[in-house]
């Protein structure tokens, strides 16, 4: 008797191209299956893409690598049978006489036939839809299955002009599925389209009555302190008699130590008719004051474990299904002070800094070991809100699952774009897909599998541009909000009364979230469609601050420069790639960049705007090299996206309620708008985010030159002070400030003074201000922020000789190993000056912030005690509950130096041990999480930064710090 439940099949797969087998699917599932890799057939990416197969087995290069996607061909010049492609797998599974399987695809691209022991069944056409068959009547007796799966591409893959251009010659959007592949701005074309079984295939075993698809609501009165929990759903009766059943609802939430609470436990008694297909609602759930779900920065993301479990009479359990749920209550509506659309979560406001996000990997090798570092590294930057970009995917379970985890809202799209839907270059299809029965379909499975999800905050028609008259009526219906959510107040009647005149709202296919027709309609850009997003390139920082700039309530696309580390360039590029853009000097004084032809294919974005922005880079002179260019585009990078968000946080609820970034990462090795590459190394800019999107944040209006306090909490900030000091390249703090005690209300931004160094006397032309606010009590650091600036009219180009400053540090590292996971911490000390008597925050005491469960340095801020035994026990005893070999002692190390002066853009990279290293190997060890990077200290102070990463087996890592200063680096073997 097999276990009820699902088993994915995930291994053991083949792939051939259907050209070159010259069997039957008959003939493969029973006379003639293949018997290993051998010709046609290869080893096959499931899930993945017929392109993610052909580069794994080197059938065709690598598409990420330098320019050889342009040696794949494209599908529009070798028709769509040469992407067309066989996948063949075994599986085991032998059950008893009342006993059903279903075979189930969570997604193909685009259509199929199934073949499974000999028997034929089809896979409908259709991207985003889940595919379900019942196989039972045609499984082996004997245990082993041989299914064979024929994937066909897309009716309509298009082809690509040889300008390019956005979504090719827009045919792709003829039918439901990713627009993005034939290329776009930031993206070369994808030649095989993402043909392939590119989601989960599974197998699973129910009894005669199986659980589909239950829906779970939470209701919310007296301020959240009452909460009930609805669910209902489906239940189908496979068996030829009435099904007696007992149906049982039961939640828990998880206590210290792995413990589990019971908090309700509730059966009931259901008949299901024999063949027949029911809903059934549970009798609502009452909870008092549970603990709620929050969004990144703004509290804890508590989730429990809802379990629905049936019971057949004279059978036993015959079906289960697991989700975990946050209760939690999210709003918005158009804010009349601002025209911006503004969301509430739980009855706060918030405000919105986030970004857009297209998918984790264009040859759909999505994992979740990935998703869980994408969505991290989004909460590490102190994001709220990812946007999942029509032009893309509908986002799978996993990616929402660890957006519940780390508090992420998610903005989930329809396939519609502007540029392949009705608005593009030439103009597209007005229609959208010729099937839309096909794009309904999709539209509610797409509901029916997210809808759980704490994190999923709304559903938007498309990319600027809103669906056809009659889907988007379609959708506006379907996606119509309950009675009880509709009214922006506090629900008036009591649950009892609710439910006597209004259906359930677990009823509703959604109900609980709004839906908005179009990403520039309705409370976003300008509300009424017109292209009002962006702009996409090289700002001015202190632009991001002025009135004028933006001059709508909420930007759901702002975009910006995103060049990777030299390693990153060295690694996806042959030599001739690892050539620096030619400055060009125009006649108007400006710089223009030319990349070399691998960089411009790969979507490069310059770091000048000529007539308007002078080249960012050549502030701190021409780059001599690869290196020199790049460490110059970190800083860049850093000062660019701090700025954004600080421009944007300075305005809150005043001119704006949100703003969303183009975009955070790549889905591929792509040279634009991202805070992280796609071999997952951060850029600066990551940490300029992080920096400017602290819940609680001290600033530098860079137009006005006033300093201050941003507190986007619920709480008031009380007892606090900000220290700011100026320090010039020579190692002299020359303006030194405390702004005295202050109290600043919740939902608030507050200037508390002008930073006046630059009109005093003798102002030097490159100076370092650094900023803190802190807890008069105990001179806790709530929020740090160092920056590097120039006077108005002026550069950075003496920074150039700062660069032979030798600035002592002293290093302090511990190490703690549990398996292939490393936790470290360094603290780093600038030891060229002894801390100046009156400046009590050089330790950088951080205050405290409470993260999940799970134990996660890059996302906790470590409280120090008075003395460093103190600190060193407290930090031990935390770490050893946790991790199981701790490494001998702590490790010092110190760089020599006699110069006087800021330790000044110092970062720590993560390498493998390599004794025969070849020049452009990359060595790093990646992902890697940090709670800071690109960090600098004034003289006598330290800082504390946490480093967590997994090692491959039999690698031993090496950690390298290297600086502004520090050319060769400090190197520490873990």
């Amino acid at each position: 008797m097999a276990e009820i439940g699902k088993m994915v099949l995930d291994s053991g797969w083949l792939a051939a191209r259907s050209t070159e087998v010259k069997l039957t699917g008959t003939q493969l599932t029973t006379t003639h299956p293949p018997t290993g890799p051998t010709s046609p057939w290869m080893e096959a990416v499931v899930p993945g893409t017929v392109l993610a197969t052909l580069v794994t087995n080197k059938t065709v290069g690598d598409p990420f690598y330098g320019l050889v996607n342009e040696t794949i061909v494209d599908i529009a010049d070798s028709g769509r049978e040469y992407y067309t492609f066989w996948f063949f797998t075994k599986f085991q599974c032998k059950l008893s006489g009342t006993q059903h399987l279903d075979l189930n695809f969570r997604a193909i691209n685009y259509s199929a036939e199934v073949y499974l022991n000999g028997h034929k069944k089809d896979l409908p056409k259709g991207m985003f839809r889940r595919h379900s068959l019942e196989v039972t009547d045609i499984l082996n007796p004997e245990g082993t299955n041989l299914l064979a799966v024929l994937v066909y591409p897309p009716d309509h893959p298009g082809s690509i002009p040889p300008e390019g251009g956005q979504g090719g010659d827009h045919e792709i959007g003829k039918d439901v599925a990713t627009q993005y592949v034939e290329g776009w701005d930031w993206i070369a074309p994808v030649r095989d389209r993402n043909t392939g079984i590119w989601d989960e295939v599974s197998i699973y075993v129910s009894g005669p009555v199986k659980i589909i698809d239950p829906h779970l609501v939470s209701s919310f009165f007296d301020h959240n302190t009452r909460v009930y929990l609805h669910a209902t759903t489906e239940l189908e009766n496979k068996s030829a008699w009435v099904a007696e059943c007992s149906l049982n609802i039961q939640v828990t939430t998880e206590l210290e130590g792995s413990i589990c609470l019971v908090e309700h436990l509730q059966t009931q008694h259901v008949s299901v008719p024999p063949g027949a297909r029911i809903q059934y609602t549970f009798p609502q759930l009452f909870f008092y004051k549970p603990n709620l779900w929050w969004p990144n920065g703004m509290g804890k993301q508590s989730l429990y474990n809802v379990s629905i479990t049936i019971d057949v009479k004279g059978y036993g359990k015959s079906d289960s299904w697991g989700q975990l749920f946050g209760f939690r209550k999210i709003e918005s509506h158009i804010d009349s002070a601002t025209g911006g659309r503004l969301f509430k979560v739980n009855g706060q406001p918030i405000f919105i800094r986030g970004g857009n996000w297209i998918l984790s990997d264009c040859l759909l090798r999505l994992s979740e070991e990935r998703y869980k570092t994408d969505v991290k590294f989004h909460a590490d930057m102190n994001l709220n809100m990812i946007r999942c970009w029509g032009g893309g995917l509908a986002e799978r379970p996993e990616f929402y699952h660890y957006c519940d985890v780390y508090g992420l809202l998610v903005w989930q799209e329809f396939w519609i774009t502007g540029d392949v839907d009705g608005r593009g270059i030439p103009v597209s299809n007005p229609n959208g897909p010729l099937d839309h029965d096909l794009f309904m379909l999709c539209a509610r499975d797409t509901v029916k599998l997210l809808r759980n999800h704490p994190s999923l905050a709304l559903w938007v028609g498309g990319n600027e541009q809103v669906p056809p008259p009659d889907l988007n009526t379609a959708l506006k219906n379907d996606l119509k909000l309950h009675p009880s959510f509709e009214n922006q107040s506090e629900n008036a009647m009591s649950v009892e009364d609710m439910s006597t005149v209004f259906k359930d709202p677990s009823q509703y296919l959604d109900g609980t979230r709004i839906y908005i027709q179009g990403s520039m309609w309705d409370g976003f850009a300008n509300g009424k469609g017109d292209f009002t997003d962006g702009p996409y390139e090289i700002q001015n920082p202190e632009d991001f601050f002025r009135d004028d700039y933006y001059n709508y309530g909420f930007n759901p696309e702002v975009g910006s420069v995103g060049m990777p580390v030299a390693a990153t360039i060295r690694a996806t590029m042959p030599p001739e790639g690892w050539q620096i853009p030619l400055f060009k000097k125009l006649p108007n004084g400006y710089t223009e960049e030319v990349p070399n032809p691998i960089w411009e294919y790969h979507k490069y974005i310059p770091y000048s705007k000529p007539g308007k922005v002078h080249d960012q880079i050549e502030l701190y002179g021409i780059p001599k090299d690869l290196d020199d260019f790049c460490l110059k585009a970190q800083l860049v990078n850093y000062i660019q996206y701090r700025a954004l968000l600080e421009g944007w946080t300075s305005h809150m609820w005043s001119k704006y309620t949100g703003v969303l970034i183009w975009k955070t990462q790549n889905p591929w090795t792509g040279l634009r708008g991202q805070f992280y590459d796609h071999l997952l190394d951060q850029t600066a800019g990551f940490y300029g985010c992080r920096c400017a999107a602290e819940p609680i944040h001290v600033q530098l209006n860079l137009a006005t030159l006033f300093i201050e306090v941003v507190n986007t909490m619920s709480e008031e900030l009380s007892n606090v002070a900000v220290e700011a000091s100026v320090w010039d390249l020579e190692g002299a703090c020359p303006f030194y400030k405390v702004f005295d005690t202050h109290s600043f209300l919740p939902k608030k931004v507050v200037s508390i003074g002008e930073m006046n160094y630059p009109k005093s006397k003798n102002p030097k032309p490159v100076y370092f201000l650094l900023l803190k606010l802190y807890d008069v009590s105990n001179y806790h650091i709530i929020s740090r922020n160092f920056y590097w600036l120039h006077l108005s009219g002026g550069d950075y180009k003496l920074l150039e000789p700062y660069r032979k400053k030798r600035i002592p540090l002293k290093i302090t590292s511990k190490t703690f190993i549990k398996g292939s996971s490393y936790e470290i911490e360094m603290n780093v000390q600038n030891k060229s000056k002894k801390p100046d008597p009156k400046i009590l925050t050089c330790k950088n005491n951080f205050v405290s912030r409470h993260g999940d469960g799970d134990f996660d340095m890059a996302s906790l801020e470590t409280t120090f005690e008075e003395t460093e035994e103190k600190q060193n026990a407290g930090l031990f005893q935390r770490l050893c509950r946790q991790f199981s070999r701790e490494t001998d002692g702590l490790k010092v190390a110190e760089v020599n130096g006699s110069d006087v002066g800021v330790a000044f853009f110092l970062n720590f990279s993560v390498h493998a041990m390599k004794t025969d290293h070849k020049e452009g190997e990359d060595t790093r060890i990646l992902p890697v999480h940090y709670s800071d990077n690109y960090f600098s200290l004034v003289p006598g102070e330290e800082m504390s930064i946490k480093i967590s990463f997994q090692v491959p087996q039999g690698v031993t890592p090496r950690l390298t710090l290297r600086g502004w200063n520090y050319h060769n680096g400090l190197h520490t073997v873990l």
